[in-house]
């Protein structure tokens, strides 16, 4: 259930915009992208699991936040990072 630290280093290496990035708002976007579908995965099988299901919202939510932040300071940005993450329509 947990990323382990190579699946970690891929995204990160996906994702980052220079080479010793790990912390611009598209690497922590796509982190919580991963995790909240692990979350998602957990919670279909773990009905009952209220613990786990309050932590996937306070993780929508500061993705959530982060792709505002990035709406506002860059939108081409914001749009390479929803179109290769797949998260609008």
């Amino acid at each position: 259930m947990t990323m382990t630290a190579q699946e970690k280093s891929g995204i990160i290496g996906n994702y980052r915009l220079h080479e010793r990035d790990t912390g611009s708002p598209e690497v922590q976007i796509a982190l919580l992208t991963s995790r909240i579908q692990e979350l998602t995965e957990h919670l279909k099988g773990n009905l009952k699991d209220h613990a786990a299901r309050r932590g996937l919202l306070k993780m929508v939510g500061r993705r959530s936040s982060l792709l505002k932040y990035l709406t506002h300071t860059d939108r081409t940005r914001y749009k390479n990072v929803i179109t290769n993450l797949g998260l609008r329509k």
